[in-house]
C-alpha cells in the first residue's frame, strides 16, 4: 500500500503545472538615443581660416573652393563637404608567389641598412573619388602597413580636384557625362598616358589598376593608350591623372 501511495504522488507532482516566471519585456531604446561610433570630425578643430569657415558652416560646396583657388590644408574639410567619399588602393608592391612568379600586395616594402640592422618602411599609393568628378591621389610611407594606406588616404585628400566630363566620341555625341570631352594626354616619369572619348556602351578598354582611378572619377567609357614603364603603377596612374587635370586647363586657354 505505501508503494502505491507513493506512485500516485509521484504521477501527481508530473501533472502539476509548474509557474513560469514572466520575464518584463526591455524598453526598446529610440534610434536617436542608441550610441553611434564617434567619427574624426567629431573632433575636429581646425587650424587654418578655410577650415573654420566650413566648420562654421559658411562654405558648403566644395566647388567654391575650386573656384576660389584657395588651398585645401586638412583633410578634414572633404570629409565635411564630401561624405559621401571613396577609396581604393593601388596594389603597388610585389612579392615571390607560389608558382615562382610575382604576387602583386597593396603595399610596397623597402628596407635600409643601420648600424642596428635592417629596418623596414611600408610605402601605400592610395586613390580617392565620389563617382561624380571628384579624384584625388598620393602616396604614404610609414613604418605599419595600416598607418602607410590611412596617410596616404588623407594626403589624397589634400590633392582632390573636380574633373570635367562628357561625351566626345563623334560616334555617340548623346551629350551626357560619360566620358571626356576631347582626347587628351599627361606624363609622369617615363609612362604617357593618352585617353580618348569613347561612345556609350564600351565601357573602360584599359587595365585593371587605371580603372580603378577611372570608377571613382565616374568616367564609364575610355579609350587609353599608354608608353613607356606601365608596370610602375604609380607613374601609370600619376600620367591619368595628370591628364584628367589639364581637362579644366585646355579649358580656360580656350576662353
Amino acid at each position: 500500500m505505501a508503494e502505491e501511495e507513493k506512485e500516485k504522488n509521484e504521477v501527481e507532482e508530473i501533472k502539476e503545472v509548474k509557474e513560469v516566471p514572466v520575464v518584463e519585456e526591455l524598453p526598446v531604446v529610440p534610434e536617436e538615443i542608441k550610441e553611434t561610433k564617434p567619427s574624426v570630425l567629431d573632433y575636429w578643430k581646425p587650424k587654418t581660416l578655410l577650415g573654420k569657415e566650413v566648420f562654421e558652416g559658411k562654405i558648403t560646396d566644395i566647388d567654391e573652393i575650386f573656384k576660389s583657388g584657395r588651398k585645401i590644408l586638412e583633410p578634414e574639410i572633404v570629409d565635411k563637404l564630401v561624405p559621401n567619399l571613396k577609396s581604393e588602393i593601388s596594389l603597388i608592391g610585389g612579392r615571390a608567389g607560389k608558382g615562382g612568379g610575382a604576387q602583386r600586395i597593396p603595399v610596397k616594402i623597402t628596407a635600409t641598412m643601420h648600424r642596428s640592422g635592417r629596418r623596414f618602411t611600408m610605402s601605400a599609393f592610395a586613390i580617392i573619388g565620389n563617382e561624380d568628378g571628384l579624384i584625388g591621389i598620393a602616396k604614404g610611407s610609414a613604418l605599419e602597413s595600416r598607418d602607410a594606406i590611412a596617410k596616404a588616404i588623407q594626403r589624397a585628400k589634400l590633392k582632390i580636384i573636380r574633373i570635367r566630363r562628357g561625351c566626345g566620341s563623334w560616334e555617340c555625341d548623346c551629350g551626357e557625362e560619360h566620358s571626356i570631352p576631347f582626347k587628351i594626354s599627361g606624363k609622369s616619369g617615363s609612362v604617357k598616358a593618352q585617353l580618348i572619348p569613347a561612345p556609350k556602351g564600351v565601357g573602360l578598354v584599359t587595365d585593371d589598376a587605371s580603372k580603378k582611378i577611372f570608377k571613382l572619377a565616374g568616367i564609364k567609357d575610355m579609350w587609353i593608350k599608354t608608353f613607356g614603364n606601365t608596370s610602375a603603377r604609380i607613374n601609370l596612374i600619376s600620367a591619368i591623372y595628370d591628364a584628367l587635370k589639364k581637362l579644366y586647363v585646355y579649358e580656360k586657354v580656350m576662353e
